[in-house]
């Protein structure tokens, strides 16, 4: 499943919607030096450019106190020029990093992690949701992967990822488990599944034993190893599944992609062309 092809794709919808929107602003937040995140903020700030999108970059060294990124935050708010807001993750670990997003303007959260966006997931009324999932479904969708009526696992609990990604594919009538460190017998739920979803950042994790024949495969995982960049599947794994994402060049694109999508999306509803709902 060809993540880099269909990202190109949609990116080129994206540009043509700015440029019908006019100026859409994205501010990241970056506090401290984690290289990790450094190149995530470099990525997302390089497609942004791209799509046409005025990418904002605050930096704040790793001591910056809480109230200050808090105060950072609600300035960015107030903002007019400002239609998205991405605090990167994780935070230092004196920073309280639920207070932080909750202070995030819902109608900016580009990560779709305030507690409203999360509310209206849970509720099947989608405002803003994160990246990776929507990157999944667009996926699916572009494949013609049958969703209603199949069984579907996603391993992986994670805010971002597993949780909103199982909603969606319930709310796509699915019948969905979620597995995780706690899950006994993980190859009992996995060799069931028509959909398999591995999000856990464990290289390796799932291997062709363990994968029904025929499903289709999501590869989330993505892990720097000695040996490269590996995902939470193995490579055998393609000699069962009818659909795999590689690593790189799956999911990741993708994710990418549907930020970009989130950020004009939130754009629309500050411009009154979408309906946002009363908080």
């Amino acid at each position: 499943m060809d993540g880099t092809g269909l990202a190109a794709r949609l990116r080129q919808e994206i540009k043509e919607d700015v440029a019908e929107l006019g100026q859409v602003g994205l501010a990241t937040v970056l506090v401290g030096e984690d290289p990790a995140s450094e190149i995530y903020i470099r990525l997302k700030h390089k497609a942004s450019e791209e799509a046409g999108i005025e990418a904002l970059d605050h930096r704040l060294p790793a001591t910056t106190p809480e109230d200050e990124l808090a105060e950072l935050v609600e300035a960015l708010n107030e903002d007019d020029s400002v239609d998205a807001i991405l605090v990167q993750t994780p935070l230092p670990e004196h920073i309280d990093e639920a207070r932080i997003m909750r202070a995030i303007d819902p109608i900016k959260d580009v990560d779709g992690l305030h507690p409203f966006s999360a509310g209206q997931l849970y509720l099947g009324r989608q405002t803003l949701v994160p990246a990776t999932p929507l990157g999944v479904m667009h996926l699916l969708e572009e494949y013609g992967i049958p969703i209603a009526g199949q069984r579907a696992v996603v391993v992986g609990r994670s805010a971002l990822v597993g949780k909103p990604l199982a909603l969606l594919l319930l709310q796509a009538n699915a019948t969905v488990t979620i597995c995780h460190s706690r899950t006994d017998d993980l190859a009992r739920h996995t060799l069931e599944a028509e959909i398999l979803v591995a999000a856990v950042g464990s290289p390796g994790l799932v291997i062709a034993a363990m994968v029904k024949q025929g499903s289709t495969v999501i590869d989330v995982g993505i892990t720097r190893t000695d040996a490269g960049v590996r995902g939470d599947v193995e490579a055998d794994v393609a000699d069962v599944a009818a659909y795999l994402t590689p690593v790189p060049g799956g999911v990741g694109p993708m994710t990418i992609t549907a930020l970009l999508g989130n950020a004009v999306r939130a754009a629309r509803y500050r411009r009154g062309k979408l309906a946002f709902p009363r908080i």
